[in-house]
């Protein structure tokens, strides 16, 4: 669709953040583009004010990776020169599965995790792509409706500090994240609402950097996973990122959520089902205060089974459906996501009748794998949805748990365990005849008696922490 030239479309994206920049790094080749942003984006890696999840633990599953890379090439190389980390699992992953197995780690691994802070990740990315001349970014400006009618979206009504006006655009993407009003746009154009979903198993979370202890600078990730069939469910994250540091996160659910008070933060951790996090922060020097987040809940909009849908609009990223961050699929996801809009732009005219439903069917892909592996956990927190599990949910997550225990005891399920968690392969591709076959009949090993950390590394988390003129 694009030789280069200028091209003669315009379009608007809803949102600078990670979703936002990266659909209108693709739009960027069929359109003029102009990115609507509420906050004023940092010039580097710092806070923003919409963003206040980036707080806590991000990663990048293998999924996401390829598709970031395939975007926007060599960025992966890119954050890596700017101080994230590819960390290989389960080489460099120590993981207690919800149900309490821990996972044999191994040398030969080809699934990734990307490790950095979210404002790290954000600031590469947007620094890339935004350098594209193509690309116009109108700052501290607000989307207060859809502009169009109920068959064709045309542009978007904006308000910045000083004034309210129209911006036409032939094509209008929400990437507007968990606060998006598209349901609400859409309604107002005489659009019956969209069927929603819910599931809030009441996590809170709260995090806090800490300098790394000396000889841990290759220090593996650390997770705990929370158990739903033990409530409140707690469990918690180490993640090395730039600058010599681990931000560590600790989560729970109702009636066991972790507080801002910095004095209570290790020992919360030594709460968890296991006490390794808090062995390991123990001796290390926190560098930040705690910070805390309760809003978590999974919802999901399916924008995808509206019976009608306005050519010229599209929905992405966690405007469709946002996800307890403790799975940590939602980056992967909405890049995934961006993958298909290229897909089709390459073969489709943005503007051409039923363009953006197949878009919209399209994202509901990744989207759905990634709500499956959150919700297939939270629903079964009491207290998480208004609808009690199904009988498919109880049966799925009886299977996953044989899933889960057969990984923990046999390297070759494990790797098609990780292919599912690093969105790399469907669901289904647990169903497949070898993976029955382990899960039910293969050779299993006994279960680890406690966190595989190496002699070295329990010793580099017992070492003191450098000053920060050492580090």
């Amino acid at each position: 669709m694009s030789d280069g030239a200028a091209p003669h479309r315009t379009a608007v994206v809803i949102g600078g953040g990670m979703t936002g920049v990266l659909a209108a790094a693709v739009l960027a080749d069929h359109a003029h583009v102009t990115v609507i942003e509420r906050d004023h984006l940092p010039e580097g890696p710092h806070p923003r004010k919409g963003l206040p999840q980036a707080r806590h633990a991000h990663v990048l599953w293998s999924g996401g990776v390829k598709a970031l890379d395939e975007l926007l090439p060599d960025i992966v190389d890119q954050l890596v020169e700017a101080g994230a980390r590819k960390a290989r699992i389960m080489t460099d992953l120590v993981s207690k599965a919800p149900s309490g197995q821990w996972f044999r780690r191994f040398k030969h691994a080809h699934h990734i995790n990307l490790l950095c802070s979210r404002d790290l990740l954000d600031a590469v990315v947007r620094n890339r792509v935004l350098k594209d001349p193509r690309i116009t970014v109108r700052q501290d400006t607000e989307v207060i409706a859809l502009e169009g009618t109920a068959d064709r979206v045309d542009g978007v009504s904006i308000r910045s500090a000083d004034s309210e006006t129209s911006l036409r655009a032939d094509f209008v993407i929400d990437a507007s994240g968990r606060a998006s009003r598209a349901s609400v746009w859409l309604h107002d154009l005489g659009l019956p609402p969209v069927a929603e979903r819910k599931v809030d198993a009441g996590f809170g979370y709260a995090s806090r950097i800490y300098r790394t202890p000396v000889g841990a600078a290759q220090f593996p990730i650390v997770n705990v996973q929370a158990d739903p069939r033990q409530a409140p469910g707690k469990g918690g994250f180490i993640s090395p990122i730039e600058g010599g540091r681990w931000l560590v996160t600790l989560a729970g659910t109702r009636g066991g959520q972790p507080t801002a008070d910095n004095d209570a933060f290790v020992a919360f951790a030594h709460t968890l089902a296991h006490p390794v996090i808090g062995d390991l922060i123990a001796h290390a020097e926190p560098e930040t205060d705690v910070v805390i987040t309760r809003s978590t809940a999974n919802k999901r909009r399916y924008y995808e089974k509206a019976r009608r849908w306005p050519d010229g609009f599209a929905v992405l990223g966690d405007a469709i459906a946002g996800y307890n961050p403790v799975y940590g699929h939602g980056l992967s996801a909405s890049a995934q996501s961006i993958v298909t809009l290229r897909g089709i732009l390459r073969q489709r005219d943005c503007a051409a009748p039923g363009t953006a439903r197949r878009i919209q069917k399209a994202a509901a892909r990744p989207v759905d794998h990634a709500w499956n592996l959150a919700v297939g956990q939270d629903v079964f927190y009491p207290g998480a949805s208004k609808q009690p599990p199904t009988r498919l949910e109880k049966t799925l997550a009886a299977f996953v748990d044989k899933a889960v225990d057969a990984g923990s005891r046999n390297p070759h399920a494990l790797r098609v365990l990780l292919d599912v968690m690093s969105m790399e392969a469907p669901p289904t591709r647990l169903l497949m005849p070898d993976m029955l076959a382990r899960v039910y009949l293969g050779r299993k090993k006994p279960l680890l008696a406690g966190p595989p950390l190496t002699q070295q590394e329990r010793k580099a988390a017992e070492a003191p922490t450098p000053c920060p003129s050492e580090a």
